[in-house]
């Protein structure tokens, strides 16, 4: 019945049918700005923004701006956009995202829109998933905007800070979304104002918009430094982990990717490092160690997961097959793999910065954003970013054949299959793109071709330098090309001559990945702008997709139907099933990257007070005002704590004058004496007078010029380090906070509770720090503002994409069969001992 109403009321086809309207409007001036000059066309960015100055809208200006945009790439670039592309530049324009399909193009697309947002002079983004399609976008598109009078910045990540301040000024800055994220954090822990580059958030044109806002959504950006060295603790686990035995010292379950030790594994813990209580809390860290050095050798496989390179472990993106360089599993997993693999241990590292690009990306004025495939994660943009997805008609109907899956018994039988249909296709001159999920998938098929003595190019994480040149030859005639995980997205793959006669490009996929999007990127990579082509999918009863969601069924019926390896099955029932299968993992995914964002929304809402705060301490002149309120919190919390008791006798004033001459005044400045027989009320005006006496002459000692830098240096340094503090506490606490479920008690709402207090006493912690530094704190000569810490970029892939640190520290030894204190009733062994 809902399919029926869908569709009735389809409401992509009203977004279309107004998307449609926008387009004959651009279209009526056509022939009006094919007659202007390059002069007179030129001049219409200076009428439109006057304009817009005298206060015309940008949607009342859209019809005109468009068609201009379309004659000057007319003109610049021999392109001229197509309708269906002035309908996706019309849905950008709205904060929608275009869903285009591969070949229709969207970079051409996106120049209208972008143009006409630009004209307002507070900057567009244009946000690319690498910095060679950042690069060569800003190259080819920027020819269009420069024509038209605009100035176009390139933010790459070699810059300085000069360089990118400059690129950030210009009208239409592209950039890389990691390198966007990194700068406005790096902007919110300069010393000076004249230090940021970046200028408010406005508007963003995200290319790749489901990669960058979903694939990597759960991975939050982080600006770390240095922390201790565990180096020795992570060689012995490994050493201990390898003499375990699976199902028999441990457990790990397939489908959450889990490790845990069993009673056995446990009682080997203690025997080989010789203690009584491995849940002890002086074992913590020990405890912690052996369950990253299990995950290591269970979960995390080289090849598939990470690779070796340069006596270096680096992370493979599970979605795009790239290498991730410089960036590291958090929590001690790098180190564990480091160990496992021999290599030299690096440091572990402490949080200074964090964001995730959900809460990075919601704070421009306007979002919009342009894919091949969004329909499937609808709900999501919705919910998240408040942008629908449109998806926009092809310029030209696709033709292209999509066949139902192949389904072998097993992983060898397939690829014998692949390897038998790629060579028929390769002898009639078709070419060949096939799409593995892993590396080890793609030198598994490029073994079974050199076999066949078949030419072809392996595009994986291993050489991805020579992407963009291996996709360009891939629709030659004969052309093999092997894709990890869809790299090389974002550059169209051209039919060669006599490839269409041939049947156009055949694209084969090797497993089916756990996301539909990923799946639908691969198909999409053939029929380009109507041109023929084939796609089908190898799968077998041991993928990893298969596997965790019950293939025994299908395994037996196979069996019973006598059926070999030589025979698979071809079965749009099978397809459903693995389609279902699929739909499951995104509705997981979902849900764990909107558990991150609720809890990740506790510590945006705290970001955003210290970086205000912060940024008026660097905005404005005169802070002495804000040092006086924060130094007059502190008398009025500390003299209550020393005078709280009803009877004044029993009032501790000598505790008290001890505090102040320790934190507030010289010593000797008010003594019991002067104390004695006063209210408290009068007691507090009285540490206030003293205490703004003392500071007059301080300025006066100093002069005020100096005194208000000193204010600043001050502030600067307790916001900061208190923050980074405060960022650590937090992980931690979202670390453990899941244990309050066993208690009854949601662990969010736990979460929210415990976070603003924590932010709370952070805040205390900053006034009573700016107060005894403001009072107490000798100036030096060279008076200077410092970092509190030196700080690099990173960006740490890990199951859930949870940035963890350290593990939960308990408040009590309690032993493994004792009763759990959480109350459960269970052995604390069975309870919070199982996770400590």
């Amino acid at each position: 019945m809902l399919g029926v109403l869908n569709k009735l009321f389809d409401p992509n086809k009203r977004d279309v049918k107004k998307l449609e309207r926008v387009a004959d409007a651009v279209e009526s001036h056509a022939t009006e700005m094919e007659l202007l000059s390059d002069a007179e066309l030129q001049s219409k960015t200076l009428e439109f923004r006057s304009r817009i100055a005298s206060g015309e809208s940008l949607d009342k200006i859209q019809p005109e701006a468009f068609a201009v945009v379309r004659e000057a790439a007319r003109r610049v670039t021999g392109m001229f956009p197509f309708r269906v592309q002035i309908m996706g530049a019309a849905a950008l324009h709205d904060g929608n995202i275009s869903e285009m399909k591969t070949g229709e193009g969207k970079t051409l697309t996106s120049t209208m829109a972008v143009y006409l947002n630009a004209l307002e002079g507070k900057g567009v983004h244009v946000v690319t998933v690498n910095e060679y399609l950042a690069s060569r976008d800003a190259a080819e598109m920027g020819q269009i905007y420069e024509f038209l009078g605009l100035t176009v910045g390139l933010n790459l990540n070699s810059m300085d800070k000069d360089e990118k301040r400059e690129a950030y000024q210009a009208d239409i800055t592209y950039s890389t979304n990691n390198e966007l994220g990194f700068d406005y954090l790096r902007d919110n822990m300069v010393l000076y104002k004249e230090e940021r580059v970046q200028r408010p958030l406005h508007y963003a044109v995200i290319d790749e918009v489901d990669s960058i806002l979903i694939d990597e959504a759960r991975t939050p950006l982080i600006i770390s430094g240095q922390a201790e060295k565990n180096a020795r603790l992570y060689i012995q686990t490994n050493a201990f982990v390898r003499t375990l035995k699976k199902d028999e010292d441990y457990s790990y379950d397939e489908q959450s990717k889990g490790v845990t030790l069993t009673e056995a594994g446990i009682e080997k813990a203690e025997k080989a490092f010789q203690i009584d209580n491995l849940f002890d809390l002086s074992h913590v860290r020990l405890n912690h160690a052996i369950n990253q050095s299990l995950k290591a050798h269970a979960s995390m496989h080289k090849d598939v997961d990470y690779v070796v390179e340069e006596g270096k472990v680096v992370i493979v993106d599970s979605f795009t097959g790239r290498l991730m360089k410089g960036r590291r599993y958090s929590d001690g997993l790098h180190q564990a793999i480091e160990a496992k693999e021999g290599l030299e241990i690096q440091n572990e590292s402490m949080t200074m910065a964090t964001i995730t690009f959900q809460n990075f990306f919601r704070m421009y004025d306007k979002l919009s954003g342009m894919t091949g495939t969004a329909k499937t994660e609808e709900e999501e943009f919705r919910n998240i970013y408040n942008m629908n997805v449109i998806v926009i008609p092809t310029n030209k109907p696709v033709i292209r054949d999509d066949r139902a899956d192949l389904i072998y018994a097993t992983t060898e039988g397939k690829y014998k299959a692949v390897a038998e249909e790629i060579k028929q296709r390769h002898e009639k001159g078709q070419p060949v793109l096939v799409g593995t999920v892993a590396i080890e998938t793609s030198e598994i098929i490029s073994a079974y071709l050199r076999k066949y003595g078949i030419p072809h190019n392996v595009l994986n994480a291993k050489n991805h330098e020579r992407e963009a040149e291996i996709i360009t030859e891939a629709g030659e005639r004969g052309a093999v090309t092997i894709a990890t995980n869809m790299a090389g997205r974002g550059t169209d793959i051209k039919l060669g001559e006599g490839v269409r006669e041939a049947g156009g490009l055949a694209v084969i996929g090797t497993e089916r990945h756990e996301s539909r999007r990923i799946d639908n990127q691969l198909r999409g990579r053939s029929g380009r702008q109507g041109d023929p082509g084939i796609t089908q999918f190898y799968l077998s009863l041991e993928d990893e997709l298969m596997r965790r969601f019950g293939s025994d069924n299908m395994k037996n019926m196979m069996s019973r139907l006598g059926m070999d390896d030589n025979q698979p099955i071809q079965s749009k029932m099978v397809s459903r099933a693995v389609e279902s299968a699929q739909k499951r993992v995104e509705g997981n995914n979902f849900d764990a990257r909107k558990r991150l964002l609720q809890y990740d929304d506790v510590l945006r809402q705290q970001r955003e007070i210290i970086y205000k705060e912060r940024n008026d301490v660097l905005e404005t002149d005169n802070m002495r005002e804000l040092v006086e309120s924060m130094i007059d919190d502190v008398i009025e919390r500390t003299v209550p704590m020393y005078t709280g008791d009803v009877n004044s006798e029993n009032w501790n004033l000598k505790g008290l004058e001890d505090y102040l001459a320790a934190n507030l005044l010289p010593e000797g400045a008010l003594t019991v004496s002067d104390m004695e027989g006063l209210s408290q009320d009068d007691l507090i005006g009285m540490v206030k007078e003293a205490v703004r006496k003392r500071y007059d002459e301080k300025e006066e000692e100093m002069t005020p010029d100096r005194m208000r830098e000193f204010e600043k240096v001050v502030l600067l340094r307790s916001i900061d380090s208190k923050w980074i503090d405060h960022i650590d506490a937090m992980d931690q606490l979202r670390q453990g906070i899941h244990l309050r479920a066993y208690g009854q008690n949601d662990p969010l709402r736990e979460y929210q509770n415990e976070g603003f207090r924590m932010f709370e006493d952070m805040v205390d912690a900053i006034r009573d720090d700016v107060a005894k530094y403001a009072m107490k704190a000798e100036i030096r000569q060279n008076l200077q503002r410092e970092e509190v810490a030196k700080g690099e970029a990173v960006n740490p892939k890990e199951d859930g994409g949870e940035v963890k640190k350290k593990p939960i520290r308990r408040k009590v030894a309690v032993g493994r069969n004792d009763p759990c204190p959480c109350g459960s009733g269970k052995k604390f062994k069975n309870c919070h001992g199982s996770t400590a």
